[in-house]
């Protein structure tokens, strides 16, 4: 059974940083496609950052240049580190696997569960 468990999350301050962490159990980050999406209460899930199977990515234009999608293979982690965190970045969270499509879609086999991350002035 896959499992990906979120952590990192949290409260802090505009202009902070973040680093989410998605550990996977029975399934290999490694040379697949995995990536990190958002969501706000009352709208619908919105693409941050996708990673390729060779390791490229791409990330949202809304978050380039400050997140960072990035994972470990010894430690079988998926990472999404994030800098100069504004107060719009408030959302749930959630990491993915086995994901088709181009990075706006969330055709996705396996999802985190979600870890709230909320960034105040």
């Amino acid at each position: 059974q896959v499992q990906l468990v979120e952590s990192g999350g949290g409260s802090v301050l505009a202009g902070g940083s973040l680093r989410l962490s998605c550990v996977a159990t029975g399934y290999r980050f490694n040379g697949r496609r995995a990536g990190w999406f958002r969501q706000i209460p009352g709208k619908g899930r919105v693409a941050v950052a996708r990673i390729y199977t060779d390791d490229s990515t791409l990330h949202a234009e809304a978050v380039e240049g400050r997140f960072t999608i990035s994972r470990d293979n010894a430690k079988n982690t998926l990472y999404l580190q994030m800098n100069t965190l504004k107060p719009e970045d408030t959302a749930i969270y959630y990491c993915a696997a086995d994901c088709t499509g181009n990075l706006n879609s969330d055709r996705c086999t396996y999802w985190g569960q979600g870890i709230q991350v909320t960034v105040s002035t």
